[in-house]
C-alpha cells in the first residue's frame, strides 16, 4: 500500500505534530490548506482536482480552536466552529467518494456526546446523545463523516478524542503552562470533574496504527486511566516540581471561555478505550503519571 496521507486540517497543532510522526515513519504527507504552499494543496484545488492519486489514507482534522480564550463566545464564532467541523468534513467525505484509490479514512471528534454521569463509564458500544452545543456539534460531526458506502475500499474511522496534552506549542499545556511553572496551577472547578485525555504521542501512534491495521468503527482516543482535574494538576505540578494549591472556581471558567464551551473542562465523562486496546493498540503513556512526566521535561 502507497503510505502518502492527505490531512485535512494539518496546520493546526494535532496536525502539525500528526504530519511530523507520519513523516518520521516513512509516510508522504500532504496538508489541505486554504493557502498553497509546497506538500499542500488548497481546498479549492481538491474540489476542483480531487484526491491526488497518490493518497492512500485520509486524515480529517479540520476545525477552529473551540478552547481559545481570545476569541469570545458569539453565535458568528460559534457557527464557525460548527461550519469548520461540519462543512469541511463533508467535503472530504465527497473527495474521498471520488478516489477509488484511498483506503483509510479516519476523521477525528470530540467525546461531548457522552453525557457525563457519576458512575457510568463508557465503551464505543454505548449510546452518544444531543444534550447541549458540543454533543450536538460531535454528532453532526460524525454524521458528515459518513461514507454513504459509495467508497467500498476505503474504511472509515471515527476517532473520538479527549483532552490533547503534550508538547506546550499548543492545546491545554500550552494555556497551563505558565501558571503551574510559576506554582499558581491548579484545577478547573471543584477538582472532582472528570478529565478524559490522551497524550499527542499516543494519538498520532493511535492513528497511524488505524491506517495501517485498516481498522473500521469507532475508537475513544483517551488513555486507560480515568482521572479528574485534580487528579492531572496534582500529577502535572509534581511532575514540575510545583505546589498545586488553587482552585479556579466553575464561574470564572464559564466567565473566560462561556458555559456552553466550558463543559469541555468541567463536564467530562468516564470513558475507555475498549476498541482500540482490543484492536492490539499499546499505550506509550496510559497513565497522568507517564504522560506529564515525559510532558516537564520538554
Amino acid at each position: 500500500m502507497s503510505k502518502h496521507t492527505l490531512i485535512g486540517g494539518g496546520t493546526g497543532y494535532i496536525g502539525r505534530h500528526l504530519g511530523k510522526h507520519l513523516s518520521q515513519q516513512g509516510y508522504e504527507v500532504t496538508v489541505i490548506s486554504r493557502m498553497p504552499g509546497i506538500k499542500r494543496i488548497t481546498w479549492h484545488e481538491l474540489e476542483k482536482n480531487g484526491i491526488p492519486s497518490s493518497v492512500s489514507s485520509v486524515v480529517n482534522l479540520t476545525g477552529q480552536n473551540v478552547l481559545d480564550p481570545t476569541r469570545r463566545w458569539t453565535p458568528g464564532f460559534k457557527q464557525n466552529v460548527w461550519n469548520s467541523r461540519v462543512n469541511s468534513t463533508k467535503a472530504l467525505c465527497k473527495a474521498i467518494s471520488e478516489a477509488p484509490h484511498v483506503c483509510s479514512f479516519v476523521s477525528m471528534c470530540g467525546v461531548s456526546h457522552y453525557p457525563p454521569s457519576p458512575v457510568k463509564v463508557y465503551t464505543e458500544e454505548d449510546k452518544v446523545e444531543s444534550y447541549d452545543f458540543m454533543s450536538r456539534l460531535c454528532i453532526a460531526w460524525e454524521e458528515a463523516a459518513n461514507l454513504n458506502n459509495n467508497t467500498p475500499k476505503a474504511k472509515c474511522t471515527i476517532v473520538r478524542t479527549g483532552v490533547v496534552v503534550g508538547e506546550p506549542d499548543g492545546g491545554m499545556i500550552k494555556s497551563i503552562w505558565l501558571p503551574f511553572k510559576l506554582g499558581l496551577g491548579g484545577p478547573m472547578g471543584s477538582g472532582a470533574e472528570i478529565l478524559p485525555w490522551i497524550h499527542m504521542e499516543d494519538l498520532c501512534r493511535l492513528i497511524q496504527h488505524i491506517i495501517e491495521k485498516g481498522e473500521a468503527g469507532v475508537m475513544n482516543a483517551v488513555a486507560p486511566e480515568i482521572v479528574t482535574t485534580k487528579g492531572f494538576s496534582q500529577d502535572f505540578a509534581k511532575a514540575l516540581n510545583r505546589p498545586c494549591l488553587f482552585n479556579i472556581p466553575e464561574f470564572v471558567v464559564d466567565m473566560i471561555f462561556g458555559k456552553e464551551r466550558a463543559a469541555l473542562l468541567l463536564n467530562g465523562a468516564r470513558i475507555q478505550p475498549k476498541n482500540a486496546l482490543k484492536s492490539g493498540f499499546e499505550f506509550k503513556y496510559p497513565t497522568v503519571k507517564d504522560a506529564v512526566t515525559e510532558i516537564a521535561q520538554k
